[in-house]
């Protein structure tokens, strides 16, 4: 029988990846250009950035998918596992990968050990280049597999993101959104939720992250950025994942909001889906994605080993 914290996980990795394949075709563009040439973008499209067919996902989503694998096939958190997965994942040739990450996954590629490879870029890397998005699009594998353990959940969010970005920016960025999925799973109203993340890392986590996540319950949608900056799209994915009233519209509000369009629809996703579950995403956005059962079946993989 399929429960409706089942029906959330899967939501999460799901809405994650329609999000994500929503906003691919519209990457990069401004929200005037994709209103004027789509209109209220509500469905799969082909073409556009990275001229790949309606439904295709992005980096975001592939790496997601090599932790949820990880996850699922080690029954634990392995970075080394992750590093290797994420260096085949790379050596596939993607149609699309972050400077950091490419960076990162090059230097563990090279002998540098997986948890100093991010580092090591971070380190080199200077501000306004060293705290994207590129670890928090994908963190929420984790959310389901330690999502009963909020000190062991923070440890390994942050561990997982420092393999390409170790920015504390990063590394909290996705620790709050992992805890905020977390206690979407287990039911939560959106904003208790937010309130239970930020509690757990306000004395923690960099005060930039801290105060652009409390200002998501009053904030305006005029007041968010579509930048790939990590700050921005953490708010940008809570304000529309758990204000929206339903889990499309969540997507389907980040995705207009352009620039990085797919990350911020990826992230807005994963948190709507846990929020809403999988069966409230549209039907012929999961028949357009071809990782669908991919993701059903890895999401309760993760929930087994919360409960194990």
């Amino acid at each position: 029988m399929t429960t409706a914290r089942d029906d959330r996980a899967a939501g999460t990795l799901l809405g994650l990846a329609c999000g994500d394949a929503l906003g691919r075709p519209v990457e990069f563009r401004s929200p005037a250009s994709i209103e004027s040439t789509h209109g209220r973008l509500d469905e799969m499209v082909g073409h556009g950035t990275h001229d790949q067919p309606a439904g295709t996902v992005t980096d975001d989503t592939d790496m997601m998918l090599c932790i949820a694998r990880s996850l699922a096939e080690r029954g634990e958190f392995d970075g080394e596992d992750v590093a290797e997965r994420f260096v085949g994942w790379y050596e596939s040739g993607p149609f699309d990968i972050g400077i950091m990450t490419g960076q990162s996954i090059r230097a563990f590629r090279d002998g540098v050990a997986w948890d100093e490879a991010g580092r090591q870029v971070w380190e080199a890397s200077a501000e306004g280049s060293n705290a994207g998005n590129g670890s928090v699009m994908r963190c929420v594998p984790h959310a389901l597999a330690f999502g009963d353990d909020p000190d062991e959940l923070v440890a390994v969010s942050r561990e997982s993101s420092a393999i390409t970005h170790a920015d504390p920016r990063c590394t909290w960025g996705c620790a709050l959104v992992n805890l905020v999925v977390a206690s979407l799973l287990d039911g939560a109203e959106p904003m208790d939720a937010l309130d239970a993340g930020l509690d757990r890392v306000r004395d923690e986590a960099p005060a930039e992250l801290v105060t652009a996540a409390e200002a998501v319950p009053t904030m305006a949608p005029d007041d968010l950025q579509n930048s790939g900056y990590v700050v921005t799209t953490v708010q940008a994915g809570f304000f529309h994942g758990l204000r929206a009233d339903t889990a499309a519209d969540a997507i389907v509000e980040a995705v207009a909001m352009g620039g990085d369009a797919d990350t911020i629809g990826a992230v807005a996703g994963a948190v709507a889906g846990a929020r809403f579950g999988a069966s409230a995403l549209p039907e012929d956005w999961l028949d357009a994605v071809d990782v669908t059962e991919e993701c059903r079946d890895l999401a309760g993989d993760l929930l087994a080993l919360r409960d194990s």
